[in-house]
């Protein structure tokens, strides 16, 4: 059975500015010592959020405008860095459901993919009026649409990229190759009945 297919997200944006922001960034290197990925949200950009004694940094993941967004707004070469699944992990479980970005880090990119989490790619204007949007109207209605490879907010529609092979996975619910593989035991299991056996 296919899982949850992904054909557009929708929801209130944030945006996140920056360049070659990487995984250490998103998630720090001590939160890698978790047994689940249960309550990493806690994590996203805890450095840059919160200081030493737990008080508030001023962030946009901090900012009461924007809480409960379920789509981030990066810039260019998001995800950079170690390829440490924490960091799309992290994401998701902060309650993004899908990021427009200038450019994604590839291992980052496949790692947000298997989580069922779109990373599209738009140009720089078209991030930035979308985040002059939401900065105006921090309630803005954003719809990420996969089928159609464009995002939608207000009056305003602009085109945005993804791999072919990504895209095809999400609208068909084929996004976790573990789950796909599960799903063929079946098949697998026939076909190494059909193997020739090994001698000694």
């Amino acid at each position: 059975m296919a899982l949850e297919a992904i054909k557009q997200v929708s929801g209130r944006a944030v945006y996140v500015p920056g360049d070659d922001i990487d995984t250490d960034r998103i998630t720090p290197a001590r939160y890698l010592k978790v047994v689940t990925f249960d309550g990493l949200g806690e994590a996203l950009f805890h450095d840059e959020r919160f200081n030493p004694d737990g008080s508030e940094k001023p962030h946009p993941l901090n900012d009461p405008r924007f809480k409960g967004a379920r789509i981030m707004l990066v810039g260019a070469n998001f995800g950079c860095g170690s390829s440490r699944e924490h960091a799309p992990q992290a994401i998701y479980r902060a309650g993004f459901r899908a990021l427009i970005g200038e450019s994604f880090a590839e291992i980052f990119f496949g790692n947000a993919t298997t989580l069922s989490m779109p990373c599209v790619t738009a140009s720089k204007a078209d991030i930035a009026a979308l985040a002059q949007a939401i900065e105006e109207d921090p309630g803005l209605l954003v719809t990420v649409d996969v089928e159609r490879l464009e995002v939608r907010y207000a009056d305003k529609a602009f085109q945005v990229g993804l791999p072919p092979t990504a895209q095809k996975a999400l609208v068909e619910g084929r996004w976790d190759p573990i789950a796909d593989l599960l799903e063929a035991t079946d098949l697998i299991q026939e076909a190494h009945a059909r193997l020739p056996r090994a001698t000694r």
